[in-house]
């Protein structure tokens, strides 16, 4: 194997979801916590980076020159329905 893999942001948020799940899993197993408890933390872990990824810091396409055209004629085409619609 000799290569670095080298890790998006979302393939440590990837990681850190399982590895939050597991860990909950094995607090739940190896303590007297109770498996239930242990998943339940482990997911409300998880669900901090779930945010993170999915609200804080989201994933964006590049924008392209099409893209921006195309928003703007579709934009256009709507203002000329609600003025046609008002009159």
């Amino acid at each position: 194997m000799g290569g670095d893999l080298p890790l998006d942001y979302y393939d440590r948020i990837l990681i850190a979801i399982a590895a939050s799940l597991g860990g909950g899993v094995i607090a739940g197993v190896t303590t007297v916590v109770g498996f239930q408890a242990g998943l339940l933390a482990g997911a409300i872990v998880a669900t901090v980076f779930v945010y993170d990824a999915m609200f804080r810091n989201p994933p964006r396409p590049v924008p392209s020159p099409r893209a921006k055209a195309t928003a703007i004629v579709w934009h256009a085409f709507l203002a000329v329905l609600v003025v046609l619609t008002c009159l």
